[in-house]
């Protein structure tokens, strides 16, 4: 089969490599999207130390069920499927309580770590666990399918923030992650809803997105234009979606006393808080990992309308064209968000 492979850091080729074979729990599938996620950019080059080489990568992906394990139940061949990008064991202390994005032996697809190897979905076909397959209604194609797993990442940060009818949010980073934040917050009835970023067509976006204000922290009077946005007193929630110090701390500063902030972002992996103004105004801070059983809610919130895809894409391109692509979304090229590659 073709496969779309980091060979060394930097160097993405795409070519033969073996089929994978499906064990008994197992599904093979053929692979019809799988997009190129924020973690696979900055795994590319080793920095996040999660993608060694080689590897095939990608986990934001749906497609078509072509072989079942033996042990396979309720599904068949021909099934439209996506999948969660997490494989639990199902047999640890979390899994039995429901907490599977948790999981002691947690594996991520598309990652590849000095404990395990995982290859993903830039191929033509891959093998998966049937336990965390989902079906995809009939309504929803499978380049929004694919779209399922970084919805499913939003959509647990919301759920963990307990938003509540007309509670103002603030949503810090308006990257794709972002923009599903605002989206799924406005899905759940937030009221005033304010994305910050320092990039003002993101800002647009976010607007466009259902924000009601965009504000750049940068600017003279940025935290008086907030507060006065959120009757004087600062939001009543915050979603962090860069995983920086100086974001993290706009999300602390941008809510009420008693407010709560989730940390959604992953991109440092270690940053300063500022200690005293967490505690003397007993700010809720509370950490999000990847998603626990949303994909179900997500897909409906996608095939009714509620989630608005299409504009967050900006490509849709065949798998071969692949390592082009990540060059561009590399070099942080304007305009560029989601590309979508078909194999």
């Amino acid at each position: 089969m073709k496969a779309l492979t980091l060979k060394e850091y930097g160097k993405l080729v795409y070519g033969e490599v073996p089929e994978p074979k499906p064990g008994d729990d197992e599904v093979l599938i053929e692979v019809k999207a799988c997009g190129i996620c924020g973690s696979d950019i900055h795994g590319m080059d080793g920095s996040t130390g999660r993608r060694l080489p080689p590897l095939i990568m990608g986990h934001e992906a749906a497609g078509v069920i072509v072989q079942l394990g033996s042990a396979v139940s309720g599904w068949a061949l021909g099934d439209r499927v996506t999948f969660d990008s997490t494989i639990s064991c199902g047999d640890c202390w979390h899994c039995h309580r429901g907490e599977i994005n948790l999981c002691d032996r947690r594996r991520v697809l598309g990652v590849a770590i000095p404990d395990y190897h995982c290859d993903g979905a830039f191929a033509q076909l891959v093998a998966v666990p049937a336990r965390i397959l989902y079906r995809i209604p009939p309504k929803v194609s499978f380049v929004h399918a694919a779209m399922t797993e970084p919805l499913s990442v939003a959509f647990h940060g919301v759920r963990l923030a307990r938003p509540e009818v007309s509670e103002s949010a603030v949503v810090v980073g308006a990257g794709m992650i972002g923009l599903l934040i605002v989206q799924v917050l406005r899905a759940a009835g937030c009221g005033t809803i304010i994305a910050v970023d320092l990039d003002k067509d993101k800002l647009r976006r976010a607007n466009e997105q259902g924000a009601d204000h965009g504000l750049d922290p940068r600017e003279p009077g940025f935290m008086e234009e907030l507060l006065a946005r959120t009757e004087g007193r600062g939001a009543d929630l915050a979603l962090e979606a860069v995983g920086a110090t100086p974001s993290i701390k706009t999300a602390i500063d941008s809510v009420r006393k008693g407010g709560r902030v989730v940390l959604v972002g992953n991109v440092s992996p270690k940053v300063e808080i500022p200690l005293q103004a967490v505690v003397s105004r007993q700010i809720a801070l509370l950490g999000s990992c990847a998603s626990n059983g949303e994909y179900p809610a997500c897909l409906e919130l996608i095939e009714r309308g509620k989630i608005h895809l299409d504009p967050m894409i900006s490509a849709r391109a065949p798998l071969a064209e692949g390592a082009a692509w990540f060059d561009r979304l590399y070099k942080q090229e304007p305009g560029l968000m989601k590309v979508i590659l078909e194999p």
